[in-house]
């Protein structure tokens, strides 16, 4: 029976279900309070905690299905995707965990009979390794794990493998252990027969691959490098999906499962080209097929393409793609989007979120790709301005700017003739890496325990937040790390029980300070590392295990609680204006001002911006109590209508936020007013475009929207009094602006008249030279279009025109070249190589057409040297 990819996955689940796991839903791809990563980039990033000890999950058990990304970091895979046949960006990693329940046993007999009983997979083409010690770590061979084994498979199909292949670590430090892999051998009976599989495991064969990584984390790697056993031991696997299913369907490519078939059908059939003819389009096919599923999902987790940080990543795996189907299978036209519904449609019962939001990601993706396009366009017109030799820098130019890979460059480069220095480029990549490791230079200390032991039931080291209700405690110092980036020292500390709100949801940290004996320490900034809260400060306090007063900020706690309160009720007055499709996609919520994006695909009018103000300064002035409801089970806080987000991960329990259980309901942990008065005014000060599809409004309470306003109605007295205050003021800047463009238009009709005056002038000094008639001066002109009419008036009197003009242009340099349309066709000249020779000598550079191009410059006093240079190339 063949066993498609949904059948496969839902296997996994039901079986681990059946051994008692909770199943849990996938984490978004993209992350918020995990400062050493971007992405998920492994199924046990959301559960980071558990196995640090900061929280203890409810469920000791517990599987599911993970969406992951591997494109930056440790996991670097980007520019191997769609050359080889196994490598991807997105894939989903199928993993089962015990925390502090099985162990090796249970993990290892429950993978043999998943992988040979329910999915029925030849146990004579697997293979396991085992971790065979390491001298350097003092650690021996894994024979507990050797020895179950040993229970399923030949002696001779338990490998011993190094540490790194068989020593799982989640980073530099923290939590690590052993692990067992499981390998399938896919090859033909015949080459298996040459070589036997066991001599190929972990030798990147692209049909000799591991499928499960099962990791007994049982060790914490601290910041010196030293291992220390862990209280609880913990099995944390993971299983590649789209490898389980080339294995089960028998392909040898997981490009060739239905888990990408149904994209790549598609591309190939709207390429016209057939997948497996062609090396290049095959990569082409897959490279786009890979790559729209990272996007995707990306997108509709609330990461948009942007110019920096993970917004960057995505856009630069979209922009791969792109350049792919542009280069090799001739798509100049926007194409990309169409995969989103297909996606869609495909992951719709694992993955709703992408389909609940098919319009909006799919609007994103257009989007980019018509940026993209014209910026590819920018850079092949780059190129051609380009001499005979392309230098490393302008190669990395192409490729940081314009988004060119080397292979592109090259591949353009070949087509004209054209000649790449690839060592300059492979070495202003080596200095581009280096500028980011520097600015990413951060060294972080262990956790140096201050008190153990003493905390309440359960809390496994994690911090009482208790910033809903009190802005004080009284509090004793858990732990405490030194921090040094960018050669500044700074301190992480975490207390037992804290009132300082950690930045979260858009809203800021809080600021205060803490009180331990005489001495008070500011606290700069409080975040959250995974579900720990930490604060920062810029030094210890003398005695560490005295009583902390923890004192939050309170005048700006209470403006930022303001600012976030609004929020709520700005979604809910743009649902009411705009229609039920909006949706938050990001804000940020501090003190001085909130900012708030939602989906949206047009600017709003200002009479949708005026009733949105409106209807939220009615729900002010109505003062609405706050409803506040703790640990709310998920389901029930959906039927009360509770708005979940895109992108964020949910508990079990939530957090309802209330006003008005008609107008505003949603999941929140961040703080708010007691009721809406407290806000005292909300002003929309812009609303503009983020990305395609997202809008941005920015606004103002409390205190500050009375400091704009207050800003505003001086400003109104100052030009009120410039414009001798008149009755309407209006009326009174509308005659000023009539009046300037009445003589806007008299200044033109002058220039006009002087440049025609010009024009004659240099018509009666033209010379016959060389076949061609010569026009060589230095002028004074208005403006560049005055040069410019200046120059096509004298290509229309003679169609043997040769002119240079060095022209002073109101004290800017600039020279333009003109070629008449009789001297253009003997290709004796070129417009543009001329000028950019001759640019050089005002510090400039430009280019343009072969029979008429400009350049500006720097160097006023270089025009002289324009037209002693001039003279050199007509051979006058």
């Amino acid at each position: 029976m063949h066993m498609t990819s949904a059948i496969v996955r839902q296997k996994f689940l039901d079986f681990f279900e059946s051994k008692g796991h909770k199943i849990v839903p996938s984490a978004p791809l993209v992350l918020k309070n995990d400062p050493s990563l971007l992405f998920t980039n492994s199924g046990m990033v959301q559960f980071k905690d558990y196995f640090l000890g900061n929280s203890i999950s409810t469920n000791r058990r517990v599987a599911d299905t993970q969406k992951c990304l591997r494109v930056s970091g440790k996991h670097n895979d980007l520019e191997d995707v769609g050359l080889d046949t196994y490598h991807h960006t997105m894939f989903e990693m199928l993993g089962n965990w015990s925390f502090g329940d099985y162990f090796k046993k249970e993990a290892i007999s429950w993978a043999w009979e998943l992988l040979t009983g329910v999915y029925e997979l030849p146990k004579d083409r697997l293979y396991v390794t085992v971790f065979g010690g390491d001298k350097g770590d003092n650690l021996q061979v894994d024979e507990e794990a050797k020895d179950l084994w040993r229970t399923f498979v030949q002696e001779d199909r338990i490998l011993h493998g190094n540490k790194k292949d068989n020593f799982w670590e989640m980073g530099e430090s923290g939590p690590c252990g052993p692990c067992s892999e499981i390998h399938i051998d896919l090859r033909s009976e015949e080459e298996r027969m040459l070589k036997a599989g066991r001599d190929l495991v972990n030798s990147d064969h692209p049909q000799v691959v591991e499928i499960w990584n099962l990791v007994f984390i049982q060790f914490n790697r601290l910041a010196s490098g030293a291992l220390v056993p862990l209280p609880d031991k913990h099995v944390d696997t993971g299983m590649g999906f789209e490898r389980l299913c080339m294995a089960i369907q028998a392909k040898t490519s997981n490009y060739d499962t239905d888990v990408f078939s149904p994209l790549m059908d598609f591309i190939a059939i709207n390429a016209n080209v057939k997948y497996g003819d062609n090396i290049k389009t095959d990569i082409a096919i897959r490279v786009m097929a890979d790559h729209i599923r990272a996007v995707s999902f990306a997108i509709s987790d609330g990461q948009l393409p942007s110019n920096t940080g993970a917004g960057y990543v995505i856009r630069r795996i979209l922009r791969r793609a792109v350049r792919y189907g542009f280069s090799y299978l001739n798509f100049k036209e926007p194409f990309i989007h169409r995969l989103v519904p297909l996606l869609a449609l495909q992951l719709k019962d694992v993955f709703p979120e992408l389909h609940q939001q098919l319009e909006y990601v799919s609007k994103v993706v257009h989007e980019e790709e018509i940026s993209f396009l014209r910026t590819l366009e920018k850079g092949l017109k780059r190129i051609e301005n380009f001499d005979k030799t392309i230098s490393g820098e302008q190669a990395f130019e192409l490729y940081d700017t314009f988004g060119f890979p080397f292979d592109l460059t090259s591949l353009i480069a070949r087509e004209r003739g054209f000649l790449v220095d690839e060592k300059g480029f492979i070495e202003e990549m080596a200095k581009q890496k280096t500028r980011s490791k520097a600015d990413a230079a951060k060294e972080t200390g262990d956790w140096v325990v201050v008190l153990e032991g003493d905390l309440p039931a359960g809390q496994a080291g994690k911090p009482e937040f208790i910033g809903y209700d009190e802005l004080t405690s009284t509090s004793k110092i858990l732990r405490y790390r030194k921090v040094k980036q960018k050669n500044k020292e700074l301190f992480q500390l975490v207390l037992d029980k804290t009132p300082f709100y950690a930045e979260s949801g858009g809203q800021v940290g809080d600021t205060g300070t803490l009180e331990i004996e005489l001495e008070k320490i500011t606290v700069v900034d409080t975040k959250k590392e995974n579900d720990l809260i930490v604060h920062w400060v810029e030094r210890l306090p003398a005695n560490l295990e005295g009583i902390v007063q923890a004192k939050v900020n309170v005048h700006q706690r209470r403006l930022s609680m303001a600012n976030h309160s609004a929020t709520h009720l700005l979604h809910a007055a743009l649902r009411e204006v705009l229609g039920k499709h909006v949706e938050q996609k990001g804000s940020l919520v501090n003190d001085k001002i909130l900012r708030f994006d939602f989906s949206h695909f047009a600017a709003m009018t200002s009479e949708e911006v005026s009733r949105v103000e409106t209807i939220v300064n009615e729900k002010i002035r109505e003062n609405i109590q706050l409803n506040e409801q703790r640990n709310v089970p998920i389901e029930k806080a959906k039927s009360l209508g509770a708005m979940a987000l895109f992108g964020e991960k949910y508990g079990e329990f939530v957090r309802v936020i209330t006003f008005d259980p008609k107008f505003s309901v949603e999941l929140c942990g961040g703080t708010h007013v007691k009721a809406t008065g407290n806000i005292g005014l909300l002003k929309i000060v812009s609303e503009s475009s983020v990305a395609a599809g997202v809008r941005r409004i920015e606004a103002v309470t409390a205190d500050g929207a009375f400091e704009y306003l207050n800003g505003f109605y001086n400003e109104m007295g100052q030009i009120k009094a410039q414009l001798k205050n008149p009755k309407d003021v209006v009326a009174s800047i509308q005659a000023l602006v009539d009046e300037k463009h009445g003589l806007e238009k008299k200044l033109e009709i002058i220039y006009q008249q002087q440049a025609n005056t010009l024009k004659d002038i240099l018509a009666a000094k033209a010379v016959k030279s060389n076949g061609c008639t010569l026009v060589l001066e230095r002028v004074s002109v208005p403006n560049a279009d005055a040069l410019k009419n200046i120059a096509y008036a004298l290509r229309n009197q003679f169609d043997d025109l040769l002119m240079i003009l060095a022209a002073d242009m109101e004290g800017k340099p600039q020279v333009a070249v003109m070629i008449g349309e009789k001297l253009e066709a003997t290709k004796k000249y070129h417009a543009g190589n001329m000028v950019k020779e001759l640019a050089r000598g005002i510090d400039g550079g430009g280019g343009g057409q072969p029979f008429f191009a400009t350049a500006g410059g720097k160097d006023i006093s270089g025009l002289d040297r324009v037209i002693e240079k001039a003279i050199k190339l007509v051979q006058v």
